[in-house]
C-alpha cells in the first residue's frame, strides 16, 4: 500500500523514511537455483543459452531475477547437500540438467519448490513423474531420452566395423541410470549377435586404463555413455580414441565437431531451451504438475570424415545417407 503524510509537522522525517519503506513493500526479485552434476567449464555453453532464453522470456540476470547455481563436479555423491543448498536459499524454482542423480537429489530435498528437470531416463519409472502429460506434484520438464538410444548407438558403431564381434561400451557407475542403460545395450548386443565388454571411470585415470582395456580385448568399436562427468572429459576420450585407432560413437554433436568419429542424439542446446522456457512459465505463475514433460523431436547424426580417413575406415552408404550432418 502507498503511504501519503497526512501532517505537514512530519513530512521531513516521512520524507526521510520513504526509500526504506519503499523498499520493504516491493517483491523480492524470484532466484532461479541451476544444479548441475558436471563441472561448470564443460556447461558454461548451455548456461549461456539457459540464460539468454529466460531474457528473450523476459527475465534477465540482475535486473529481474537472480541466478544460483551449483555445480557437484563430477562427484554426485556432493548432490544432495548441493540440492538443500538451494532449498535453504529459498530458489522460487530448481532447473537440474544431467545424470538422473541431479534430478533426484532436487526430488528429495523439496516437495514444494517447482523443479523443472532434464533427464536421459524415463521420468515416469523413475517416480519423477505420475505421467508424461499431466506430471503431478512440484517437478516437470524435458525427457531427452538418451539413455534408449544405446542400442541404436551400438547398432550404428556395428555397422562402420561389421567385421569385429566385440564391442565396448563406456560407462560412469555413479550414475543412477548406469544399471538400467548397461542392460539395454547388452541385451541389444545378444539381439545382433556381438558380445559387449563393459569399461567403467570415475577418474580421468580410469577413463585411460578403460580404453585400454578395451584395446587389449580388441573391441572393434566403443559406444560412450550420455553423462555429465564422460561429456566433461570431452577431449581426453577424443584423443585416447585417436591413439588407440578405436572407432567411438557418442551422444552429444559437440564430440564430432572437436573430431570425434560419429554422435547420435538429441541437442542439449534445444534442451537448455526448453528448461528456461519452462523457468519462465513457473516464474510467472505457472504449476509444473500442469506442464506436459517434453520429448525431442529430432536426433542427429553427426559424423567427422576427416577422423574416419585417419582412422582407416570407409563407412557404409547408409551411414552417410542417414547423417543429418557430415565434417570434412
Amino acid at each position: 500500500m502507498r503511504r501519503r503524510d497526512f501532517c505537514t509537522g512530519i513530512t521531513g522525517v516521512a520524507a526521510s523514511a520513504w526509500p526504506v519503506f519503499l523498499h520493504a513493500q516491493q517483491k523480492p526479485m524470484p532466484i532461479v537455483g541451476f544444479l548441475h552434476a558436471g563441472r561448470q567449464a564443460a556447461t558454461a555453453r548451455y548456461l549461456a543459452v539457459f540464460r539468454q532464453t529466460l531474457a528473450e522470456a523476459g527475465f534477465v540476470e540482475g535486473q529481474n531475477v537472480a541466478i544460483e547455481a551449483r555445480w557437484a563436479d563430477d562427484h554426485y555423491d556432493r548432490l544432495p547437500s548441493l540440492a538443500n543448498e538451494l532449498v535453504a536459499r529459498r530458489v522460487d524454482v530448481i532447473a537440474t540438467v544431467g545424470a538422473r542423480n541431479t534430478g533426484q537429489a532436487a526430488r528429495q530435498a523439496t516437495s514444494s519448490i517447482p523443479i523443472v528437470f532434464g533427464t536421459g531416463g524415463d521420468p515416469v519409472a523413475s517416480g519423477f513423474a505420475t505421467s508424461m502429460a499431466r506430471p503431478d506434484g512440484n517437478l516437470t520438464g524435458v525427457n531427452y531420452v538418451v539413455s534408449d538410444l544405446g542400442p541404436k548407438r551400438l547398432d550404428l558403431i556395428a555397422q562402420i566395423v561389421p567385421q569385429s564381434r566385440l564391442m565396448a561400451a563406456l560407462m560412469n557407475p555413479q550414475s543412477t541410470a548406469t544399471e538400467e542403460a548397461t542392460r539395454e545395450m547388452q541385451a541389444a548386443s545378444q539381439r545382433q549377435g556381438l558380445r559387449l565388454l563393459v569399461v567403467t571411470a570415475t577418474s580421468e585415470r580410469e577413463v585411460d586404463e578403460a580404453f585400454a582395456a578395451a584395446a587389449e580385448r580388441r573391441a572393434g568399436g566403443l559406444v560412450v555413455q550420455a553423462d555429465p562427468f564422460i561429456h566433461s572429459r570431452r577431449g581426453q576420450l577424443i584423443a585416447l580414441a585417436a591413439r588407440h585407432r578405436l572407432p567411438t560413437i557418442y551422444t552429444w554433436r559437440e564430440f564430432a565437431e572437436e573430431g570425434g568419429l560419429i554422435t547420435y542424439g538429441p541437442s542439449l542446446v534445444a534442451v537448455y531451451r526448453q528448461i528456461a522456457v519452462y523457468v519462465a512459465r513457473i516464474l510467472r505463475g505457472a504449476k509444473p504438475g500442469d506442464l506436459p514433460i517434453v520429448r525431442p523431436d529430432t536426433f542427429d547424426l553427426v559424423v567427422n570424415l576427416r577422423t574416419a580417413k585417419a582412422l582407416g575406415l570407409t563407412l557404409p552408404p547408409t551411414i552417410l545417407a542417414l547423417a543429418d550432418e557430415t565434417i570434412e
